[in-house]
């Protein structure tokens, strides 16, 4: 399941619903990303992200094929928040439901690398001395690289 959506989530609630869904799984691993408050040197009081409705949702879809067909997993949830965030706000929450634990791990490391480089979001740190746009880190293209066959 794939909800981009501008309302806040409860993550424990969406994680107690996802163990209830993925009944007979042996794992549940998941991940939520938060707002950070802090840009290299400077505060943030805001985090806006901006998607083309349909369009990101399709992007998350695909990287969620991906993950299905490398490792064996029986159900995905990513919840990505879109919008005007505060420090502290969760933005991001990933649950990958498998028979092991091993295929859950790597399917949720994989399914955040490919979100944080691969999916259509633009993203806007308002800080305390102004505003920036920001892209993905060069290491976050490395950690995205590691899944490369090529690698």
């Amino acid at each position: 399941m794939i909800r981009v959506c501008e309302e806040p989530f409860d993550p424990g609630a969406e994680l107690s619903s996802f163990e209830s869904a993925a009944k007979g799984a042996g794992a549940v691993v998941s991940f939520l990303g938060k707002v950070r408050g802090k840009a290299e040197s400077d505060d943030v009081t805001a985090l806006v992200l901006e998607h083309f409705p349909g369009v990101t949702e399709k992007s998350i879809s695909e990287i969620e094929q991906q993950a299905k067909s490398r490792w064996n997993i029986d159900e995905v949830l990513i919840i990505h928040r879109v919008g005007r965030l505060t420090p502290g706000e969760p933005i991001v929450m990933v649950c990958v439901a498998s028979a092991h634990r091993r295929d859950a791990f790597e399917a949720a490391d994989f399914l955040m690398d490919y979100l944080k480089t691969e999916a259509m979001f633009w993203k806007k740190e308002v800080r305390k001395n102004g505003e920036a746009w920001i892209e993905p880190r060069d290491q976050d293209y490395k950690d995205v690289g590691r899944w490369r066959e090529d690698n």
